[in-house]
């Protein structure tokens, strides 16, 4: 069904309202926007994008305490923005290699205008 509006100021209106994302997609933007609207979550995320590592290597890059650290790794796993495993009692993460992680990966980067180190990375 077709909107119809109260005043007609422009002719691509009914386009752009044909084109408009629904709530749900919104709320999927907006919960992913939330995840790295925190700077040090966007910082642990941006560092995992590039290397794999484990909390106190991350809280030392970041002058975190690694309960903080853990606190968001908790949120950007949650979120499937990064991954985990286990090799013996020690916990290592990096990205998730998926095309939405790369995707904001390269958007920071584009807003930042800067470029991704050139060794390895997993979105690099």
């Amino acid at each position: 069904m077709k909107k119809k509006l109260p005043h007609q100021h422009d002719n691509r209106t009914e386009e752009i309202l044909e084109h408009m994302p629904g709530p749900e997609d919104l709320d999927t933007v907006a919960g992913l926007m939330k995840q790295l609207g925190d700077p040090s979550r966007l910082r642990i995320f941006w560092i995992l994008c590039h290397v794999e590592e484990c909390v106190i290597n991350i809280a030392a890059m970041t002058e975190m305490s690694s309960p903080a650290v853990s606190h968001h790794l908790r949120l950007l796993k949650d979120g499937g923005l990064i991954t985990a495993r286990r090799e013996g009692k020690e916990m290592y993460y990096r990205a998730a290699d998926t095309p939405l992680a790369r995707r904001l990966h390269h958007a920071v980067e584009e807003v930042l205008e800067i470029s991704c180190p050139q060794n390895g990375g997993t979105h690099g």
